[in-house]
């Protein structure tokens, strides 16, 4: 699962991010610049931590463990800050309904997020709990990279965006069931509360309440 992540992130941002001097011939604003650093960090550091585990080095595991926390809230600063300037920016090019439509995205994937890493590091004395919510919690936040993947079906509508990212939830699913015969309750909650967040932040989005809520958060 880690290596799929790693595919997914790199396959999505090589263009924009990783490889952009290739790809484009503008640079990106320093805001995204740090939004981007932190995310990646936290794919190289969700890999580091799985590669220790397998090493049975728990020891420096549980040591970075602590690193990750700071690094999530390193990550929740910057996605806000992100949203916040693009969804500024995007106002003043004349996007205003869609800026403040799309901003439910963002805010509610950080929501998610939060709760999966805040339960995971809850559980951390639990590793078969502790280690599907970091999961799950990494995969929360991989619509961005899947969404940028050079599909055309990717862009017919979010719910084929979050159908292709869904089914790394599917993929720890079924090592439950081939590994353990049964599904860990982790999964299941967890993969309710994606889903329940991708499916809100579509439908809260166009909500005239919400763009209420935008507006001042956009100021």
């Amino acid at each position: 699962m880690a290596v799929a992540v790693v595919v997914a992130v790199s396959v999505g941002f090589a263009p924009t991010y990783f490889l952009r001097s290739r790809f484009q011939t503008t640079g990106l604003p320093l805001y995204l610049q740090v939004h981007g650093l932190a995310f990646s960090a936290w794919v190289v550091l969700f890999t580091a931590q799985t590669l220790l585990v397998a090493a049975r080095r728990t020891d420096v595991h549980r040591r970075l463990g602590w690193a990750g926390v700071a690094l999530a809230v390193v990550m929740v600063v910057a996605a806000a800050g992100a949203a916040i300037f693009s969804g500024r920016r995007d106002i003043g090019a004349g996007q205003g309904d869609a800026a403040l439509t799309f901003l439910a995205t963002p805010f509610l994937s950080i929501l998610v997020f939060v709760i999966l890493v805040a339960a995971a590091v809850s559980f951390r004395r639990r590793p078969e709990t502790h280690k599907r919510l970091m999961l799950l919690a990494t995969i929360s936040i991989l619509d961005a990279a899947v969404a940028r993947w050079p599909f055309e079906i990717l862009s017919t509508s979010d719910w084929a965006l979050y159908f292709w990212t869904d089914l790394l939830i599917v993929g720890a699913i079924l090592y439950d069931l081939a590994s353990r015969r049964r599904v860990h309750p982790a999964d299941v909650v967890g993969g309710v509360l994606i889903v329940a967040g991708q499916t809100l932040r579509t439908v809260l989005g166009e909500t005239d309440a919400w763009h209420t809520i935008a507006r001042a958060i956009l100021g």
